[in-house]
């Protein structure tokens, strides 16, 4: 569990945003990740200790969480996912696709990704 925790925190220091979905009784349901840069979105779906999925997608990309195009993608026991999701290359500036967006409250302890137009 410990490498999970520091493979988070490291997630944190190279400026992840993580949320928290819920379901309706208000049980955790996951810890979700993302990061907008360089022209990309790298995000992680925490759903257990086995359990865990990330992927990079163009900047774009407008549902993150079930993309139509992934760049990669990589899926398993948490900190496997997280240490290859640490270990990927930062791309290379792409001047034609800026990534961003913000974390907004849908309902009772969700959140969803909204990728800004502009």
């Amino acid at each position: 569990m410990r490498q999970i925790t520091d493979g988070l925190q490291s997630l944190v220091a190279k400026d992840f945003q993580f949320a928290h979905p819920r379901d309706s009784t208000g049980e955790l349901v996951a810890v979700v990740g993302i990061r907008p840069h360089r022209g990309v979105i790298d995000i992680l779906q925490l759903f257990g200790e086995d359990d865990a999925d990330a992927a990079r997608v163009p900047g774009d990309e407008p549902d993150v969480l079930f993309p139509k195009k992934v760049l990669w993608r990589t899926s398993g026991p948490a900190r496997h996912v997280i240490d290859a999701l640490l270990g990927l290359a930062d791309p290379a500036p792409d001047v034609g696709t800026r990534a961003h967006g913000c974390w907004i409250p849908t309902h009772a302890g969700n959140s969803s990704w909204l990728a800004a137009s502009a």
